[in-house]
């Protein structure tokens, strides 16, 4: 069965280019993100792994761990990072499991055709009680766009704290919804810059934690 959003996230333990990965123990207590590629020297691939590289230390400052992944063997990641170091001007900084015997891609869904073997890119989000809160899957020919995987990791973080929601094209920063749920009384209690009431059901409120 496919997974959904809310479910507790199969465990497992696969070889890496850092060792043998546990992926609860990978992600310990903090956020984690799970993307999957089509294949090791692969051209998309290999500009994916370099932009996350250089991501770091946006990932670190939102306590969230990446890992790759593809189906091809250990070996070739090995080399293959060889090559994105180079061509990307990037040290990698991240695990890629080795998912040769497609343990991994048949837990997650990440092969989608019979006819191709090959894992599609998929991205997982996984909060801190290994949750999954998101998914998004990219054709094999579309990059993906990272920045965007940070304005939702930021989203979440923030809607998980408050009662609100992120209008479309929020980012950090902007303006925030309050949640439907919340009475006017308790949202005069739990948003002390004030809100707006564009609508009964549409309030929007300063981003709290600003």
């Amino acid at each position: 069965m496919a997974l959904l959003l809310g479910d507790t996230v199969p465990n497992f333990t696969q070889e890496s280019t850092d060792g043998p990965i546990d992926l609860y123990d990978f992600f310990g207590d903090g956020w984690g993100i799970l993307f999957s590629h089509p294949a090791d020297f692969t051209p998309v691939c290999t500009t994916e792994l370099g932009a996350v590289a250089g991501l770091k230390g946006q990932f670190d400052k939102r306590n969230t761990k990446v890992i790759g992944l593809s189906v091809d063997e250990l070996a070739s990641h090995r080399e293959w990072v060889k090559d994105i170091e180079e061509t990307q001007n990037v040290k990698l900084n991240f695990p890629i499991i080795a998912d040769s015997d497609q343990k991994v891609a048949n837990l997650y869904g990440m092969i989608q055709s019979e006819d191709n073997k090959m894992t599609v890119r998929s991205v997982f989000i996984i909060d801190p009680a290994k949750k999954l809160r998101l998914t998004i899957t990219y054709p094999a020919a579309t990059g993906r766009n990272f920045a965007e995987i940070l304005r939702v990791l930021d989203s979440l973080q923030l809607t998980d704290g408050y009662k609100v929601a992120t209008p479309a094209n929020w980012r950090d920063g902007d303006d925030v919804i309050v949640l439907p749920a919340v009475s006017n009384e308790d949202a005069d209690k739990l948003f002390p810059k004030g809100y707006e009431t564009v609508r009964p059901y549409l309030r929007t409120t300063p981003q709290p934690n600003k």
